[in-house]
C-alpha cells in the first residue's frame, strides 16, 4: 500500500485528491496539511511513501518543505511530487534541485496523477507533458555554457543512461532501448546517482540538462 501525504491550502482541492487516491486499491491518504511547516511535521510523524505538495502555501512554500524533507535522514525514502496551477513557472528547477521526484499541473488527468504517485513510490521521476515541453524550450533559449566535470566520472554506459532518464524513460524502457535487463538498468541509474551525489532520478534530470549532457534539440 502506497501511503500518501497531501499538502494544499485549499480544502476542496485536498478533498478531491483524497477521494481520487483512496478509491485506489494500492494507495491511501494518511495525512493532510494546509501549509508547508505542517506538511514537514506530518511527514516526520507519518513517514508516508509519497507527498503531494502544492508549490505555493501559506506559512512557507512547498519548495521550503521539500528542502526540509530532503535534509531529514529519517525521510530519505519519502518521494515528493510538486503540484502547481501553472504549466510552467520559476519553481520547476528549484523543486527538482530541492529533491522533488515529480512536478505536475493540477489540471493533469486523474489517471496521470495516479501514475505519477506510483512512479514516485517506485523511485521514478515524472513531469507533466506541458512542463516537460516548457523545460526544453527554456534550455533552447538559455543553453548551458559548458559541460560539468562530473560527466567525466561516469562510464559511457552510465552517461547514456543518465541522458535517457532525462528524456523521461523508465528503467524498463531504458532496458528495452539498450537491450539490457531492468535490474541492470536500475543498477546503472543507482551508480550514477551515487557518483553525482544526487538524491534521486529528478537530480539526474537536472544534472543532465545543466551539464549539457542532454541537448534540447535532440529531444525532438
Amino acid at each position: 500500500m502506497i501511503r500518501v501525504l497531501l499538502a494544499d491550502d485549499q480544502p476542496l482541492m485536498r478533498g478531491g485528491f483524497r477521494a481520487l487516491i483512496d478509491a485506489e486499491d494500492d494507495m491511501t491518504v494518511v495525512a493532510e496539511a494546509a501549509d508547508g511547516p505542517t506538511a514537514v511535521r506530518l511527514a516526520g510523524e507519518y513517514r508516508p511513501d509519497v507527498a503531494l505538495l502544492d508549490v505555493e502555501m501559506p506559512g512557507g512554500d512547498g519548495i521550503s518543505a521539500v528542502r526540509a524533507i530532503a535534509a531529514d535522514p529519517h525521510l530519505d525514502a519519502l518521494r515528493v511530487v510538486m503540484l502547481t496551477n501553472y504549466s510552467f513557472d520559476a519553481y520547476v528547477f528549484d523543486a527538482l534541485r530541492a529533491g522533488a521526484a515529480g512536478y505536475l499541473v493540477k489540471d493533469t488527468e486523474p489517471e496521470e496523477l495516479l501514475r505519477c504517485v506510483r512512479a514516485a513510490a517506485a523511485g521514478e521521476t515524472l513531469l507533466s507533458p506541458q512542463i516537460a515541453a516548457k523545460l526544453v524550450a527554456e534550455y533552447v533559449a538559455h543553453p548551458p555554457s559548458r559541460l560539468s566535470g562530473k560527466v567525466e566520472g561516469l562510464t559511457s554506459r552510465e552517461t547514456e543512461i543518465v541522458a535517457l532518464v532525462a528524456r523521461g524513460l523508465t528503467n524498463g524502457e531504458i532496458a528495452e532501448r539498450l537491450f539490457i535487463s531492468p535490474a541492470t538498468a536500475k543498477t546503472h541509474v543507482h551508480r550514477a546517482m551515487m557518483k553525482l551525489a544526487v538524491r534521486d532520478r529528478a537530480g539526474l534530470v537536472v544534472f543532465a540538462y545543466e551539464s549539457g549532457l542532454v541537448q534540447p534539440k535532440s529531444t525532438g
